[in-house]
């Protein structure tokens, strides 16, 4: 073979293979683009949201990010989780996926399981038809509460939930979380507690969580009705007369003497011992201290006009004590048409 022709031969091959490292790169460019590139813009808002449910393939992935408008090409999507490696670590549940995510984006948030989480808070002290209606107010949640639990059967906490969980499930988990802290707890109690049941413990915790919001103050508001109860003194909490009157809803005023007086079965003013429901539903706090009270001897405690409440021993030193709120009340209304008065000027 002649060396033209050898020469020939070879400037071609380069000729190929150097047209074949053009293509190369141009696919690798434009692969590149596609998988570190922007992606599609969402089609309301900065971002968009996908649930993926439990055993969903890549393949389901794929085809749901791209009917969400996520991604381009649930083909693309596919060859990226397997090249990565990231499709066997793929984790189903609620995703959020900014405007014009990268490909590469979407991979490492589906593959770091960077799921959506949502939260719901049921304070201390609300009633099941108040835990109700906050759960009736979260959106990503379905379904109503068909078994209402009764009065005071749930834990009050913050939970974390699911979009598309249903209410029921919730109340039931709450529920369930309410029987588990009294498992733990009732065979831990205080003996010689002037109650029999897991029940009336809650009723009186429900009680005591009525009566302060200051957590500090639980064991001894608690301490207070456990000593009455073991002296067989009337509770006389206001709490239960406006439960008797509004199933747990704000009053919105003061209690009337006359229904201080007024004979129902939550009225601990009128009955011995404890109402027949609890009045609220409990926290945490407020059964353990119920089931161990301090060792004190109050048997009283009033507001102290600041927020809190003064404990007495006697009832004489008690009227001491309400006496001189009174007194505080009488001055902070006096003062008040001054003030108002004085901000005129």
């Amino acid at each position: 073979m002649s060396v033209e022709r050898r020469g020939g031969l070879l400037g071609g091959l380069f000729g190929l293979i150097g047209a074949g490292l053009v293509v190369a790169l141009l696919l690798l460019g434009v692969a590149g683009w596609f998988y570190l590139g922007p992606g599609p813009s969402a089609r309301e808002g900065d971002s968009t949201v996908v649930v993926f449910k439990d055993g969903s393939s890549v393949a389901q992935m794929g085809r749901e990010l791209k009917d969400a408008g996520v991604i381009r090409s649930p083909r693309l999507f596919r060859l990226a989780a397997k090249l990565t490696g990231a499709d066997r670590r793929l984790r189903a549940g609620e995703y959020q996926f900014q405007s014009g995510a990268s490909l590469a984006s979407v991979v490492e948030t589906l593959r770091s399981g960077k799921v959506v989480r949502h939260f719901v808070t049921v304070p201390e002290g609300r009633t099941v038809a108040q835990a109700i209606r906050i759960l009736q107010a979260e959106p990503v949640l379905v379904g109503e509460v068909t078994r209402v639990p009764p009065e005071g059967s749930i834990l009050p906490e913050t939970y974390e939930i699911t979009r598309g969980e249903t209410r029921q499930a919730v109340i039931d988990r709450m529920r369930q979380a309410q029987e588990d802290l009294l498992a733990d707890l009732w065979p831990k109690r205080q003996a010689g507690l002037p109650f029999d049941t897991q029940r009336e413990a809650v009723t009186l915790a429900s009680i005591v969580e009525k009566e302060t919001g200051i957590a500090r103050e639980r064991p001894e508001v608690a301490a207070v009705f456990v000593n009455r109860l073991r002296q067989g003194m009337r509770l006389e909490s206001d709490p239960t007369i406006i439960y008797g009157i509004t199933k747990g809803e704000p009053l919105g005023r003061g209690i009337r003497a006359s229904e201080i007086r007024a004979a129902h079965p939550w009225n601990t003013y009128v009955i011995d011992g404890m109402p027949p429901t609890p009045i609220a539903n409990p926290g945490r706090d407020a059964i353990a201290a119920v089931l161990n009270p301090p060792s004190t001897r109050y048997l009283f405690f009033v507001a102290d006009g600041t927020g809190g409440h003064d404990f007495s021993v006697t009832y004489a030193e008690h009227s001491a004590k309400v006496a001189r709120l009174r007194q505080l009340e009488r001055q902070a209304a006096a003062a008040a048409p001054a003030t108002t008065a004085a901000g005129l000027r």
